[in-house]
């Protein structure tokens, strides 16, 4: 699948709404009791990038955007700011955010996540996109600052030397979420747009 590194404007996508969605399957019984069933292990994000247009030069500039990923053809990033880090938007990302694995002594490369929690329940998500140069690393509690190596493409981390034994690794970083556009289609009407009607910008999430 053709995939672009480059970032939907962060100004535009500010002002876009949208969030993660889940498949339920429900089947309810002649008792009426339900039975209920997911067959996606993970959510998948939906936005709307014509929310955040405020002015005609937005409007150009995702023209420019969409012709350039040629509609729906090519993947990019989009930075959901309701969830784009993995510490709380109260504090700065630290080192022991989130974990992401625990050594065996042999694993040299871990796939970076982002943990999830409520109650008794937990969700962990694979992060495929991480940001450069925003990555804190933990291993075994102590930060570390060197000895490993990030690929920006596919969030995996690779050590130079495998994590000992049940040492647990941690991480705090930024991420963009890997996109395409819903439509290959935009309609725009200056007369609308200066009127304050905004065109809807579909947006979903890809696996990469």
């Amino acid at each position: 699948m053709s995939f672009h590194e480059v970032r939907f404007p962060l100004s535009i996508g500010f002002g876009s709404t949208g969030g993660p969605e889940r498949r339920t399957e429900i089947v309810t019984l002649a008792s009426g009791h339900e039975e209920r069933n997911t067959p996606w292990a993970h959510s998948r994000r939906r936005y709307d990038a014509g929310l955040g247009m405020r002015s005609r030069d937005d409007l150009e500039e995702v023209i420019a955007f969409f012709e350039a990923r040629a509609g729906q053809l090519h993947g990019f990033r989009w930075r959901d700011w309701s969830d784009w880090r993995t510490a709380p938007s109260s504090r700065e990302i630290e080192a022991f955010d989130t974990e992401i694995g625990v050594g065996d002594g042999v694993m040299t490369a871990f796939q970076l996540s982002k943990t999830y929690r409520s109650g008794p329940a937990t969700y962990v998500r694979p992060i495929v996109k991480p940001v450069a140069g925003t990555l804190r690393l933990a291993v075994g509690g102590v930060q570390i600052y060197s000895g490993f190596a990030l690929d920006h493409v596919t969030g995996i981390v690779s050590f130079d030397v495998a994590p000992q034994d049940g040492a647990v690794i941690e991480a705090g970083f930024e991420f963009d979420v890997p996109v395409r556009f819903d439509t290959d289609r935009i309609e725009t009407s200056l007369g609308a747009f200066e009127a304050g009607e905004i065109p809807s910008i579909p947006v979903v999430e890809v696996r990469v």
